[in-house]
């Protein structure tokens, strides 16, 4: 088995790991909508790729239920 035989400096350590770093999430903005979404996911009315996936029904108010 393999055994070091210096012991890794902090700044070597560090540099090897200032490459490990959270990318901003890809967004991109629905064509028929224009709403910002996630790259690969729905928008929030429902669109994916220009096409309609899934219809979103509206939300309905207190005001609009006692009339």
């Amino acid at each position: 088995m393999a055994v070091q035989k210096k012991r890794k400096t902090r700044s070597r350590r560090d540099m090897r790991r200032s490459k490990i770093k959270a990318k901003a999430p890809a967004i991109s903005s629905d064509p028929n909508t224009g709403e910002d979404h996630l790259r690969h996911n729905i928008s929030p009315q429902g669109f994916y790729r220009g096409k309609q996936v899934i219809s979103i029904k509206e939300k309905v108010t207190d005001l609009e239920e006692q009339e």
